[in-house]
């Protein structure tokens, strides 16, 4: 793994709550979530596979491992970014996401890119 400004990605998320997917009397909550990522390095790379930790309100822990994201294994030219909508349930109407995607540039250098942490809320749940 490498700490070389050539291979980074930069990883914004958008979330919303799902209503319509959800049952509050069930302890039900789901949530979609927006990812773009950038490549913001100086050299090609694709995107091999990633890693979830969800965790609750409960300090429950889910842990999500698998190859590239929505069925594909996207090759990110430097600047620019691929795009992804994905989701989740929970149990609790609050929670966080964060974890790392692992990529391989074109060169065969691997390194991880972190997912900042972002928050899972129901609206109006939080003031």
């Amino acid at each position: 793994m490498t700490t070389d400004k050539r291979y980074e990605c930069l990883v914004t998320v958008e979330t919303t709550f799902l209503p319509d997917q959800s049952d509050i009397n069930a302890s039900r909550y789901a949530f979609s979530y927006h990812v773009t990522i950038t490549n913001t390095g100086t050299v090609a790379a694709q995107l091999i596979s990633r890693h979830w930790v969800i965790t609750d309100a409960e300090q429950k822990v889910q842990e999500v491992r698998g190859l590239g994201v929505v069925g594909e294994q996207p090759l990110l030219q430097p600047s620019t970014s691929f795009e992804y909508s994905s989701g989740t349930v929970m149990n609790t109407a609050v929670g966080t996401m964060s974890g790392t995607y692992q990529f391989t540039a074109v060169d065969g250098t691997q390194f991880d890119v972190p997912i900042p942490s972002f928050t899972l809320v129901m609206p109006r749940v939080l003031h």
